[in-house]
């Protein structure tokens, strides 16, 4: 096997050898790479990429890995190996679910390299780093930092919220805005609050949680009560909204599917000067009234090509919930796209 066949790049000198059905292939990995870190505790990492490749023999001794198999195989364990190299050398902590990921993107001959994506710092508090975790929540990100209204559409996991959350507090640390606005429909905004103890603000509250629950995990919880009876930070219902100019913000409206069109559009011209807008939803979740159209899914055919407006569209293939979440997605997909088949037992 020649050079040429073989992708050079940073884990170090490669030697190859062999017959052209099934070559062996050597990849010295620097010293300064430590072997647990690339193959992890009782080798949990080799055996995930033993998995990821089936056709390829892969031998470990030191700090040298054979690989043995198929041309096209042998390529992609190389470039996957980089990768990780790079990830690693980095200073950061590989995991089970970053080498599938990053295998994944390879094989799907994406432009961004895993390392990238997967070593991309939006934010960080008390220890703890928030990056994007797959190719789509990458773009998802880059969109908000390159459009002034982003829409984030996909199913539950995806990080739609999560990650809008984080650029906001790294927005607001960086002073790119003065405050962070955050706001959901609420729905049962009707009879069932009514019912419920409590003022207004109590009523409300449980709609708005997960987005304190969001707010806490990226900032100083201590510094939550400051920041929101300044106004830094503002979560408020969606009917809030109405009349007021929001400059200077980083506004985030999650659950977008639950407004109606005449609510999206209320809160679509609130947009001020120096501001940044990011809508969440997902369109398979709507829960207005019957007849009520939602305002997510009319946005997305008025605004579609519109000029500083960007959709970006999450898969169930970005779920980074509990793995079971991503195929409970993937069936009611199959489910709705074929309503009148048998649902599978």
């Amino acid at each position: 096997m020649t050079d040429a066949q073989i992708p050079q790049a940073a884990a170090g000198p490669r030697s190859g050898a062999g017959s052209a059905a099934a070559p062996t292939y050597t990849i010295t990995i620097p010293t300064a790479v430590p072997m647990v870190s690339l193959l992890g505790p009782h080798d949990e990492l080799l055996r995930t990429l033993e998995r990821a490749f089936p056709r390829l023999d892969l031998h470990v001794r030191g700090n040298e890995i054979t690989l043995r198999g198929p041309s096209e195989e042998v390529a992609l364990a190389d470039r996957l190996i980089d990768e990780l190299v790079a990830i690693v050398g980095g200073g950061h902590r590989l995991t089970t679910d970053a080498v599938e990921r990053s295998v994944g993107m390879l094989r799907a001959q994406t432009r961004e390299r895993p390392a990238d994506v997967l070593t991309m710092n939006i934010v960080s508090n008390r220890g703890r780093t928030i990056r994007p975790k797959t190719l789509n929540q990458k773009r998802y990100v880059d969109a908000i930092d390159e459009h002034t209204v982003v829409f984030g559409i996909g199913p539950a996991g995806t990080g739609k919220t999560y990650l809008a959350m984080a650029k906001a507090v790294a927005a607001l640390q960086a002073k790119e805005v003065s405050r962070i606005i955050l706001t959901r429909p609420a729905v049962e905004a009707g009879e069932r609050l009514g019912y419920l103890p409590g003022t207004l603000s109590d009523k409300i509250d449980p709609y708005l949680r997960p987005l304190y629950d969001a707010l806490h995990d990226m900032v100083d919880p201590d510094s939550i009560p400051r920041l929101m009876s300044s106004g830094t930070v503002e979560v408020a219902p969606l009917a809030y909204m109405r009349g007021r100019t929001l400059n200077d913000a980083f506004i985030i409206l999650d659950e977008a599917q639950n407004t109606s069109t005449e609510q999206m559009k209320m809160f679509l011209t609130r947009l001020g000067f120096g501001s940044t807008m990011v809508v969440t939803g997902d369109v398979t979740q709507v829960d207005l009234p019957g007849g009520t159209r939602s305002g997510l899914r009319h946005v997305r055919e008025i605004l579609d090509g519109v000029d500083d407006v960007h959709f970006a569209e999450l898969t169930s293939q970005d779920v980074v919930r509990h793995r079971l979440v991503s195929a409970i997605v993937d069936a009611y997909e199959r489910a709705e796209a074929d309503p009148g088949g048998r649902t599978p037992r």
